[in-house]
């Protein structure tokens, strides 16, 4: 049988035990994997394993792929699934998952925070909060997909019905794993789709932990499968499995490709990619600089840098670039100061996920340097036995260098000196990714001149990193197809049918 991890924690943040299941979920049951096989987990903030869960291949994707194939078709808790389960229960399972996580809310932070490196009470109030609110949110939508009535003539009836998919495949990543499991399960169960998901083998302990949650809740059996793996293997086996009709994807450029290719040769699945970011933030002489220093900061420096939206390319207008350069390498400081156990109430900044970020992210400033850059603040490790990274400030930047051009997903700002509007705009836009953007001035008409002029998916004005449920969410350009979140979310989980109903039509 699938053995359990247990963890008990005696912190000034929390003190409780949380056990969690290490095997494979499907079909509402814990499995073993069909061919035997474990990775350890890794605890960031001091490098050691905390626990061993299962892998999965492709022969446990085949098998989840069908349980969740049945899971619409037949009668379970007195209920079904799919087109045949009324929106109003659908609600109610998801409005109890959602108490659920409320009530386990500690234990989830907890788990998250050890698993990650994140800040514990920004585990408790970001992640687990967040996830709480975008499980009931889309509980809400439930009982409200619904297609309309469309006039044509008067011998026929017509009217457009939205169905779900069936099975869907979701792959999930490790900066934010519970509330990016949170934002794929919610609208794809809200739509009565059922689900295999692969969370990350880097931070797979909340996403295994839900399952629990997810069967007392009395979901039917197989609605959700949570199988972990690494990407090549079953990743790969959820892109191209032919009975998979949507797969949902968060993570990296090129990974995203990779699954594009995977789907347009196996079965043409539709597709939703949430990928990589080099968002810019823009600072205008006119901005209220204090505010500007903390919520620029925020967007760099939150969750250790690794956020796709974060804003890593700091455009700074030359009225204010010294003074700016000055308090903010102040902060970077400050926080880098704050360094240590995540689960200690004086810390402020944790450790990059794994070793294989941390020297990821060291390769980057190092790569800055060989290629002329400053490393004004900041570029070394710091903080502890684990993968900690100064909070870091790279100036003297050009427009070619890896530092600017390419994600870094850690710590590390580019601050980039400007004269004009129509420059910035210009050099905001130069890159291949188009996911979010940040935009700082008192001039309201000039912020939305501005942020509407970005191209990118998202457009923050005085603020930076502060994302909505009910607000569309991805990516121009390389940075994603499709939008999460809200409405659009809902739409991207089913399928239009139109239907035709002949009433007094003659042949």
């Amino acid at each position: 049988m699938p053995k359990t991890f247990t963890h008990t924690f005696d912190t000034p943040a929390f003190k409780g035990t949380a056990t969690v299941n290490t095997g494979l979920f499907i079909g509402g049951k814990w499995v073993d994997p069909v061919d035997p096989a474990s990775i350890d987990v890794i605890n960031p903030a001091t490098g050691k394993a905390i626990a061993t869960i299962s892998l999965a291949s492709s022969k446990d994707i085949d098998i989840a792929v069908d349980v969740a194939k049945k899971a619409k078709i037949i009668k379970a808790y007195k209920t079904s699934w799919g087109l045949k389960a009324p929106g109003s229960v659908r609600a109610k399972l998801l409005n109890k998952l959602a108490d659920l996580l409320e009530k386990h809310s500690d234990e989830f932070a907890a788990l998250e925070s050890l698993n990650t490196g994140k800040i514990f009470a920004t585990a408790k109030a970001d992640d687990v909060g967040g996830a709480i609110s975008c499980i009931r949110y889309f509980a809400g939508w439930a009982d409200k997909v619904q297609g309309r009535t469309i006039e044509t003539n008067s011998t026929k009836l017509t009217y457009s019905r939205h169905e779900p998919y069936g099975v869907v495949g979701q792959i999930i990543p490790w900066n934010y794993p519970l509330m990016m499991l949170s934002w794929k399960i919610s609208p794809a169960l809200a739509t009565g789709n059922a689900i295999v998901l692969k969370p990350s083998e880097v931070t797979p302990l909340t996403a295994l932990r839900i399952c629990d949650l997810v069967n007392e809740a009395g979901f039917p059996p197989g609605v959700l499968n949570i199988v972990n793996g690494f990407g090549p293997t079953v990743g790969q086996a959820i892109a191209v499995h032919p009975l998979i009709e949507k797969i949902a994807f968060t993570g990296s450029t090129l990974t995203g490709r990779k699954i594009l290719k995977a789907s347009a040769e196996s079965n043409l699945k539709d597709v939703t990619l949430e990928l990589g970011g080099k968002s810019p933030t823009i600072i205008f002489d006119d901005a209220d600089v204090e505010q500007a220093l903390k919520w620029a900061s925020h967007g760099i420096f939150y969750n250790m840098g690794q956020s796709c939206t974060a804003g890593s390319r700091i455009f700074v207008q030359e009225g204010i670039y010294d003074t700016f350069l000055a308090k903010f390498s102040a902060i970077a400081k400050s926080v880098g100061s704050a360094a240590g156990d995540p689960f200690d109430e004086g810390t402020k900044h944790g450790p990059q996920v794994s070793s294989t970020q941390f020297d990821r992210v060291m390769a980057y400033i190092d790569s800055g340097k060989q290629e002329g850059a400053t490393v004004h603040t900041g570029g070394e490790p710091g903080g502890g036995e684990g993968y900690f990274i100064q909070p870091t400030i790279i100036t003297d930047v050009k427009p070619e260098m890896k530092v600017v051009q390419e994600e870094i997903f850690g710590p590390v700002a580019v601050l980039i000196k400007f004269k004009t509007e129509e420059e910035v705009i210009e050099s905001a836009n130069n890159t291949t990714f188009g996911l979010a953007s940040h935009v700082f001035s008192e001039n309201l008409g000039r912020a939305l001149r501005v942020a509407h002029a970005l191209e990118a998916g998202t457009a923050w004005v005085n603020l930076s990193q502060v994302p909505e449920v009910a607000v569309p969410f991805g990516g121009y350009k390389q940075s994603g197809i499709g939008r999460e979140m809200g409405e659009y979310a809902v739409n991207t989980y089913t399928q239009v049918k139109g239907v035709h109903v002949n009433l007094e039509l003659k042949l």
